[in-house]
């Protein structure tokens, strides 16, 4: 029972977010997303910072879940990266990345919420280095300095999620650059595309 009452609040918290933005989120107006009071919010979470902690835990967490790919082809588990990160945004789910561009504007003021973004580029570029690395000794991937290639990689991500939300650009053509951009440096392209 206390998992989901958390769990509801956390969603509670992305969709109030999408709504109200950083500067105008309030335990109030979480509340007024979920089933729960703003005195049962606060029964788990002290403050509003605490609670987008434990929010970017929440986001985090999931990310983690979802990259984890144990497939031994490199060329899946490039595939199955970029998938993470585009696909949530092809079926619509445009509001998340709202929620996360609103917490990334306070990063600079706020060391816990860098900290965290932080660990997801970092996660992102490791992610994407070791399958390059890995297909280039496989021999499916032209040698290239894999390092470099996730840096680009992950960049050209973080760039396209600000034109998403700030310039109403679809992620999709964020996906088609860094498919061409991999089909350029790697000699690969991922089957599945869109």
């Amino acid at each position: 029972m206390e998992t989901e009452s958390v769990e509801e609040i956390l969603e509670a918290t992305r969709h109030a977010l999408c709504e109200h933005g950083y500067a105008d989120l309030t335990v109030q107006r979480i509340a007024d997303e979920s089933s729960m009071t703003s005195a049962a919010i606060h029964y788990h979470f002290d403050t509003k910072t605490e609670l987008l902690n434990a929010f970017l835990d929440y986001f985090t967490d999931e990310f983690e879940r979802q990259l984890a790919c144990e497939d031994d082809d490199p060329r899946k588990r490039l595939e199955t990266f970029l998938s993470v990160v585009f696909e949530p945004a092809e079926n619509g789910d445009d509001d998340f990345a709202i929620a996360l561009m609103e917490l990334k504007t306070q990063a600079p003021y706020q060391d816990t919420y860098r900290e965290r973004f932080v660990a997801v580029d970092e996660r992102m570029r490791a992610a994407v280095a070791e399958a390059v690395r890995d297909g280039i000794e496989a021999g499916h991937f032209e040698p290239v300095d894999p390092d470099a290639v996730a840096r680009f990689v992950v960049t050209t991500i973080n760039g396209g999620h600000v034109r998403e939300v700030a310039l109403g650009e679809r992620l999709a053509e964020t996906r088609r650059i860094i498919e061409s951009y991999l089909e350029a440096r790697l000699g690969w392209a991922p089957e599945v595309s869109t």
